[in-house]
């Protein structure tokens, strides 16, 4: 994939994230598990999505990390099983956030959420509205555009060129956060399947002690990343 201007290579996209969106904590067990293997992506039943937003969700996190690469992508990963649940979850609901009034769109981003939507409601508004600027534009909805034509439309919404409403203005930046939490995230969350984001960048997960190796810069670290659940890769 070329990069998309603005954002990082992929390389130093994954390097870099990696410390701010993994989820660390204790492992309830020393003692390696054993995982049941989870249903094939291509029939895992979403909870939130419909088909055709699944659709989207699925072709979009793969061009934001691809399958090419040294790494895995984000659907090697389950990316979208992750943020499928977030949809589900008090995140998706904003349910912990404060969502009163009076929103701004135009507001500095350091303000805040300034929607009224919750993050559920702007990923189910602004899918049909992106599918429906990319068919006017390129001949067909996202999933069905080849990756360059993708590329172009990911890059489009980026910038602000799809007339979005203003209540929807953020989605790609919602998109492209949960795409990175979802790749780095403990696979209890549904992604980072395998732990294999984990252990392309060499993070331990939630070893229990890992102090004596955080002062060995460009070492690499002998044992492989630990689940909070006690799984090992």
């Amino acid at each position: 994939m070329t990069d998309l201007p603005g954002l990082p290579s992929r390389r130093s996209f994954l390097k870099a994230t990696a410390a701010g969106a993994a989820l660390s904590g204790l492992a309830v067990s020393a003692k390696a598990r054993t995982a049941e293997p989870p249903v094939p992506l291509d029939q895992y039943q979403p909870e939130f999505f419909t088909p055709a937003e699944w659709t989207f969700v699925l072709a979009a996190t793969a061009r934001l990390i691809p399958s090419e690469g040294d790494g895995p992508g984000a659907l090697e990963a389950r990316v979208p099983v992750f943020i499928d649940r977030e949809m589900m979850g008090g995140y998706g609901a904003a349910a912990d956030w404060y969502m009163e009034g009076p929103h701004q769109p135009d507001a500095d981003p350091f303000r805040g959420w300034q929607t009224p939507l919750t993050p559920a409601e702007v990923y189910r508004g602004a899918i049909p509205v992106f599918d429906a600027w990319c068919q006017q534009t390129h001949g067909g909805a996202f999933a069905e555009l080849d990756a360059a034509k993708q590329d172009a439309a990911l890059t489009a919404l980026q910038k602000g060129e799809v007339a979005l409403d203003p209540t929807l203005k953020d989605f790609f930046s919602i998109l492209l956060q949960n795409t990175k939490e979802g790749y780095f995230a403990d696979p209890m969350y549904g992604g980072n399947h395998g732990m294999q984001a984990w252990t392309f960048i060499g993070f331990p997960g939630a070893r229990a002690n890992f102090k004596e190796w955080v002062p060995r810069y460009n070492v690499e670290y002998p044992l492989g990343p630990v689940s909070i659940k006690g799984e090992r890769a």
